[in-house]
């Protein structure tokens, strides 16, 4: 395998293992957190640089680079002092900041790019997925059945049977599971298998009688559905939206070691993927995670989150107001919220019925999410947000859902005063096209998922007919009308690999193989900003890092092969090299 070779100064050279080990150990502690200043790095005329990178292809992500030999926005060499890149350029240029104890890094014309940035994770759960049942790539009823009794067979009565992330829409009988699939195998372990987008549920006989849930009762919760069979009143063991949580409350809460050990499996799998950064979703639970994680310095990743599954926000605000959570690794700047469920689900909220719905259906047009129904209660709950300087990140899928959170923005800016807020619209997926250019005018966010579109894309014309769908992952319309468009993965509903995201954004191809909106792609160049130099901006970070010039903190990964040189069908089969995030070697893919 072909590997870039680091160096001690100039005098010798040392193999890659034994280099990457010694920076390590030489370079440990924390780096800066993604808004603090960073710190001075002298002169770099006289003072030596702590690592270099020559003989490589950089992409800066600066439109016009001064520094750009090769064309606008590209370079070959850079010098990193302490956390924060000090030169970009040319290799003669990097070479004269080589000394004694300076890395060097022969990339041997590699791509190297700015540090990866997902902008929407829900990380400690993604950990936790790494080590549970994942059902997500099964073919059929066969397999699946057979993967939940194999998992059972591990288990002790009693003791719950977690994970999932399992779809039908590709397999050749797309019927959905029930609980007569599982519980033959489960009769006395409890069951709690998440679809794909996380949205709905299967569980078993067990976990519904531990629940009180039976062929009489309880009523739907709000936001939610119990789905029953329509003769008997028999629950299915699909449980929609909130209707989860009469199940998912039982369930016992991992301690906060247990989270600690999932976020450290999550940011190795992250830094492998070349992924420096991330806008992570999390529970309050997860936050004394970050905490151990930040005391021991061990944080490799920034992670700005935002806080979900919090029913009254107040009891947040003065603690976020006064940043005492903040570490140099993580930052903490609002709120997760909901309009509605998801297009697989048929929770996602339409202004018109879906095309496909039941004529006994019990919601045609999906569901509004509990915290935002009545709209015009959720309207204050954003004003009140707002009012206090806070940022909002907001799940919202539906065409309706929507337009109605675009309004809300728009009332607490004429209420409080226009401020660039930068709150955000998470998936954005399905919009009607007069509300495309709110996004730039009002300074809204466009968070969006390109996996979720290659995963939709099988089944999303079935759902809306063709004519809604001129709104659908409008990628290029959003880009077109000057909104900020970020994007993310959703991990652990779809795989974390940045470079499949992109390849879904330009290619267009969904997971069956056809190729669907084509019109809404993006150009290579404009996802791979979205993964690196927008996102920063989404955060009110861009100052500090996404792209490579001097001042940034020196965020980066060197590539194995060079996107820019691939076909739009070989994007997703990029590999990263090395991950580099404030000048420390965080990862290095394996011989």
């Amino acid at each position: 395998m072909y590997r870039p070779i680091l160096e001690r100064g100039r005098p010798g050279r040392i193999p890659i293992g034994i280099a990457i080990i010694a920076a390590a150990v030489l370079n440990a502690g924390p780096t800066v957190i993604c808004c603090a200043a960073p710190d001075p790095f002298g002169d770099p005329a006289t003072a030596h640089a702590d690592l270099v990178i020559v003989g490589a292809k950089i992409w800066t992500g600066v439109p016009k680079s001064e520094a750009s030999s090769v064309r606008p926005g590209f370079a070959t060499a850079l010098a990193v002092t302490g956390e924060v890149i000090s030169v970009v350029g040319s290799d003669a240029a990097a070479r004269t900041l080589v000394g004694p104890g300076t890395t060097v890094i022969e990339a041997k014309g590699r791509r190297v790019i700015p540090g990866i940035t997902d902008s929407h994770t829900h990380l400690i759960a993604g950990g936790f997925q790494l080590a549970r049942l994942m059902l997500r790539d099964v073919s059929g009823r066969e397999e699946f059945v057979r993967a939940v009794e194999q998992a059972a067979r591990a288990k002790k009565p009693g003791e719950w049977l977690l994970g999932g992330r399992w779809s039908v829409e590709s397999w050749r009988d797309p019927t959905p599971p029930n609980k007569s699939w599982i519980d033959p195998s489960t009769r006395d372990i409890p069951v709690y298998l998440t679809r794909m987008d996380g949205h709905q549920a299967l569980v078993n006989s067990a976990a519904l009688q531990l629940a009180g849930i039976d062929s009489v009762g309880p009523k739907d919760p709000p936001g939610g559905e119990i789905e029953r069979d329509p003769k008997t009143g028999e629950p299915t063991g699909i449980l929609k939206e909130s209707a989860r949580d009469l199940v998912k409350d039982l369930i016992p809460e991992p301690d906060a070691a247990e989270r600690y050990e999932a976020f450290r499996r999550a940011m190795e799998h992250a830094n492998s993927l070349g992924i420096t950064s991330v806008h992570d979703m999390s529970v309050p639970a997860d936050l004394e995670a970050f905490r151990l994680a930040a005391a021991d310095s061990a944080m490799t990743l920034r992670v700005t989150t935002y806080l979900m599954d919090v029913s009254d926000w107040t009891v947040f605000f003065d603690e976020i107001s006064a940043g005492t959570l903040n570490t140099k690794m993580f930052h903490l700047p609002g709120f997760k919220g909901f309009m509605d469920g998801s297009l697989g689900s048929r929770t996602a909220y339409m202004r018109e019925p879906y095309s496909d719905a039941a004529p006994d259906a019990p919601y045609p047009r999906g569901q509004l999410a509990a915290m935002a129904d009545p709209p015009e209660s959720f309207r204050e709950r954003v004003a009140t947000v707002d009012a206090r300087g806070l940022q909002l990140a907001v799940h919202s899928i539906g065409d309706e859902a929507n337009h109605l959170l675009l309004n809300a923005y728009e009332a607490a800016a004429a209420k409080n005063g226009a401020r660039d807020a930068r709150h955000r619209v998470e998936h954005a997926q399905h919009l009607l096209v007069s509300d495309i250019p709110r996004f730039a005018a009002l300074g809204v966010v466009a968070s969006m998922q390109p996996l979720h579109k290659a995963d939709d894309g099988r089944y999303a014309e079935k759902a809306l007919g063709r004519k809604r769908l001129a709104g659908s992952y409008a990628y290029r319309q959003l880009l077109d009308s000057g909104a900020l468009v970020c994007f993310g993965s959703d991990w652990p509903v779809v795989s974390l690999n940045p470079f499949l995201g992109m390849m879904s954004a330009v290619n267009a191809r969904t997971l069956d193989g056809k190729v669907w909106l084509a019109s809404h792609s993006t150009t290579f160049e404009e996802a791979l900003r979205a993964y690196t130099v927008s996102p920063p901006r989404a955060i009110h970070c861009e100052d500090r890092f996404g792209t490579i010039e001097p001042g940034k903190l020196a965020d980066l990964v060197v590539l194995a092969d060079d996107p820019f040189s691939l076909s739009p069908d070989q994007i997703g089969d990029v590999r990263v090299d090395l991950t580099i995030v404030g000048g420390k070697v965080v990862y290095t893919r394996p011989d």
